[in-house]
Formats: structure tokens, C-alpha cells, sequence
């Protein structure tokens, strides 16, 4: 059984995400869970004057997420009454980052799904606050919706890698079984000042090439300088409907994702993006 995680904020985003999350694992059996994290509301509200309302109003905001996500649950219901799929609520009193980072390690979550932003949509940026630290932090896949985009079968999959990490089979896994129902290709993709493998990164292609799945792959290597660059002109020239890449030290993400701001990066995805967190899962 898959277990899949979807935070929401109640914003259209969150709801693009859910419909395209539900689509996309119709045919797993699947545990989903819907989280709503409200402790954000309880100290911005309007109505927090005081501490002596704080139980109030806490209160309020408690039975408001509760409400919400009932709400959430009978519009899924509707839109997916999918045998294969069980849902679930949690409405919680705690950080986002927090509350997601206590359900995976609880529940054994396989994979987050999440919109690139909520409900302050800056178009300015990337992605939102609340995805940026899901995607830094959680020990766990994450698959971020960008806004709007529109369900389509991830037929064409680019996976772009410099081969410095060892994989993990988990995470591998988790590509193979997205992969397989859509029979999708698989374009790993290298790219560097030069097209010479060193020995270690021979061996993790060699891994990827005995572990990754039945799908079919293709290894291909572009000499480029600018990695952000060349990822927007394959995707865009190739037709790729979602973009796979791992979260880990030495890795492209990581030096994509570890800057001062998340806008320094300029990495303005307008497909599915998949992180693979290759962290030590305890």
C-alpha cells in the first residue's frame, strides 16, 4: 500500500495538487492523508488582541481546520471515488514543517504531494515558504504541483543526475512505480564541462542502470556550464512532463535549493517536480 501525505491550506493550489495527486496514483492502492497545520492561523488571526483570548481563538481556528478538511474530504470523495483510495484528516496545532515531518516518520509516508505555493502566491518566486522547508527538511519524497497545471500523464520523465550519490533503492523505487502505468520514458541526463565519468560515477550509473525499473532509459549527456539553463531548454524542447531530481549533498538540487533566497536560482517550473530526499530514513 502507498501512503501519500497532501498538506493543504485550503487554497487552489493545495486543491490542484490534491486532484492531480489522486489521478496520478489511481491505480495504487493508496492510504491518503489530508493535513492541515493551523498554528500560522491561530497568531495572525485578526482577532488574537490579547493572550486572554488565545484558547478562544485557538478554538475557533481548531473547529475552522476540522470543518475545512471534512469539506476537502467530500469534494475528493466526489471528484475520485476511487475503491483503491482510503482518506484520512488530520487537522494538527503545530508548524507545518513540523507536523509533515511527524506524520511521515509515523505513518511511513512514501510520498509528500504539495502545491509550489499557497495561499500568498507570490509569482515572484519558485516556491512558497511552506514548500521550500518541506522540500529542505522532511526526510521524504516530495512532488510539488506548480499552480494551475493541469493533470497530463507523465509520459516523458527527466531525471538529470551527476552521478557523485549513491541511490537509494526506495527512492528508485518510487520513480519505477510512477513510471510503469504510463509506461514512461526515462531521460537521465548528465550534465557537465565534460563528458568523462570518473570511476564513482560509473558505478552509481551502473547501479541506476541494474535498479531503476522496466521503463525504458535513455543516458544522455549535454557539455553545458549552466545546469538551470540547459534543465529549461531539454524540458521545454523535449516535451517533458515532469522533472525528477535527488536532495542530498553534492547533488544539482542542492545546489539549486541552498541558496541565500530561493529566487537567486530563478528556477521557474511549470511542471510536476519530483525531489528524491536520499536521507537516511530511520
Amino acid at each position: 500500500m502507498r501512503k501519500i501525505l497532501i498538506p493543504t491550506d485550503f487554497s487552489d493550489n493545495a486543491m490542484n495538487a490534491i486532484k492531480y495527486a489522486v489521478e496520478l496514483f489511481k491505480y495504487d492502492v493508496s492510504k491518503v492523508f489530508f493535513m492541515h497545520a493551523y498554528q500560522d492561523d491561530i497568531y495572525t488571526s485578526s482577532s488574537l488582541v490579547n493572550r486572554n483570548v488565545l484558547e478562544e481563538i485557538t478554538s475557533m481556528v481548531s473547529n475552522e481546520s476540522k470543518a475545512k478538511l471534512e469539506e476537502t474530504l467530500k469534494q475528493v470523495r466526489h471528484l475520485s471515488p476511487n475503491p483503491k483510495h482510503s482518506y484520512h484528516i488530520i487537522s494538527v496545532n503545530g508548524l507545518l514543517v513540523d507536523e509533515v515531518d511527524a506524520i511521515v516518520d509515523k505513518e511511513n509516508i512514501d510520498i509528500i504531494v504539495m502545491g509550489t505555493r499557497g495561499k500568498t502566491n507570490d509569482r515572484s518566486i519558485t516556491f512558497g515558504s511552506h514548500t521550500l522547508q518541506v522540500l529542505k527538511y522532511v526526510q521524504c519524497p516530495v512532488l510539488a504541483i506548480p499552480e494551475n497545471y493541469t493533470y497530463t500523464q507523465p509520459k516523458h520523465i527527466l531525471f538529470p543526475t551527476n552521478y557523485l550519490i549513491p541511490y537509494k533503492r526506495r527512492e528508485l523505487k518510487l520513480l519505477c512505480e510512477l513510471a510503469s502505468p504510463y509506461r514512461s520514458i526515462i531521460d537521465m541526463l548528465y550534465i557537465s564541462k565534460t563528458t568523462h565519468l570518473s570511476i564513482r560515477q560509473e558505478d552509481n550509473q551502473t547501479f541506476i542502470k541494474e535498479e531503476l525499473c522496466r521503463s525504458p532509459i535513455n543516458f544522455k549527456t549535454i557539455e553545458s556550464k549552466n545546469i538551470i539553463k540547459t534543465i529549461y531548454s531539454y524540458i521545454e524542447d523535449e516535451g517533458v512532463d515532469m522533472l525528477v531530481m535527488v536532495n542530498t549533498r553534492h547533488s544539482f538540487l542542492e545546489n539549486m535549493l541552498f541558496k541565500s533566497t530561493i529566487d537567486e536560482i530563478s528556477l521557474q517550473i511549470n511542471i510536476p517536480f519530483l525531489a528524491l530526499q536520499n536521507i537516511r530514513r530511520y
